[in-house]
């Protein structure tokens, strides 16, 4: 067991997209807390054994494996140091604010009073909601009755997604990036006393998920490499207007400490609200015990942060993140990414969009 321990707890560190090599950066946390279970035995057999060079050599193990696990984990607890800036009450200077919800709902979902009495309990500004199929957007027209602003795509499968806005839109469209099946919305909020406020919502396709190839008509299992590019190309976009401020928020399908993640953090210069504060696992809703937080908001410099916390959506297997922002100082720094993160990001972005057009999916083939 110590053996496969090892084995899945490094193998993410592989140069690959093959999805049952990435699987293996989700579940962290459990493969931390599985190790209880040889630490117990190797203490039950070096104390009937006495104490010998072998037991130490395995507990060093283990103890690098955890510390492996918890060099990850860490950064989003209390013990680290805060990416965004916790916003200080001024009651004679009140600045403006943003609560942004978004949340995959899960297609076929048939739970619409809930959804919208969540909505309505809630009552975001800005409201992302992905996954929506026809059934669903018909069971929540009522929301375009309390949004005056809406973008988004519908679609069947679990590929649809739509955001709701108070807030006037200067601009907005969907986007294609790697693959036709996969929508991504852009917008522009016209926020007042703020200006313009650049906003994109994605939802690419998670490694592992069986889909059918359209080239060959066959069921696939989709690697992480039409994911990954989708992200990179994402914060292209923001590289290409770091004067305006940003926020990036969806189902990632990818967990916030992968190589990935990291890596479309540091090319936009996108700050994550959950470091140095907590996790916010949100899926598996149901299962608590088998959670991983693939649903992310992104946010740039000029915000800080009010209140960031999960909210329970009937009938969706993930949790909804709730986030609510203020505006603040923005420096007008410039992303600044290694020349060897560009070109990683740019490896990563042929690769996606070949796979894309292998499986008869590529945006070129529209």
């Amino acid at each position: 067991m110590m053996v496969f321990l090892v084995v899945v707890s490094l193998l993410p560190l592989v140069p690959s997209g093959q999805w049952w090599i990435r699987v293996w950066d989700f579940p962290r946390l459990q493969l931390t807390v599985l190790l209880v279970l040889p630490l117990s035995l190797l203490a039950i057999h070096a104390w009937r054994s006495r104490q010998c060079k072998e037991h130490k050599a395995w507990l060093a193990v283990i103890v690098m494996i955890a510390g492996w696990h918890a060099w990850h984990i860490l950064p989003f607890t209390a013990v680290w140091a805060t990416e965004v800036p916790t916003a200080q009450a001024e009651p004679d200077r009140p600045h403006p604010t943003l609560k942004v919800l978004t949340a995959n709902v899960t297609f076929a979902n048939d739970h619409y009073a809930e959804i919208l009495n969540m909505v309505e309990q809630e009552d975001p500004d800005i409201l992302l909601l992905i996954e929506v199929d026809s059934a669903l957007n018909e069971g929540l027209a009522s929301l375009d009755e309390e949004y005056a602003h809406r973008v988004g795509e519908v679609r069947e499968e679990g590929l649809g997604i739509v955001m709701w806005s108070r807030i006037p839109l200067l601009e907005k469209g969907v986007e294609h990036l790697v693959s036709e099946r996969r929508p991504s919305v852009f917008a522009t909020l016209d926020m007042p006393e703020v200006g313009p406020v650049r906003f994109i919502g994605a939802h690419p396709v998670p490694p592992g998920l069986l889909e059918r190839n359209a080239a060959n008509d066959d069921e696939e299992r989709q690697d992480s490499r039409e994911r990954d590019a989708e992200l990179m190309l994402i914060a292209r976009h923001v590289q290409k207007d770091p004067d305006n401020r940003w926020i990036v928020a969806g189902d990632f399908n990818d967990v916030a400490w992968s190589r990935t993640t990291k890596l479309f953090a540091e090319l936009s210069d996108l700050k994550d609200p959950r470091r140095g504060r907590r996790l916010l696992s949100t899926y598996h809703a149901e299962r608590p015990w088998w959670r991983y937080p693939i649903d992310h908001m992104f946010v740039s410099d000029g915000f800080h942060l009010i209140d960031i916390d999960r909210v329970r959506v009937q009938g969706s297997d993930h949790f909804g993140i709730l986030t609510t922002l203020t505006a603040a100082r923005k420096d007008q720094a410039k992303p600044e990414a290694s020349e060897g993160q560009e070109q990683e990001a740019e490896e990563i972005v042929e690769e996606g969009e070949a796979d894309a057009a292998e499986s008869g999916a590529g945006v070129s083939e529209q």
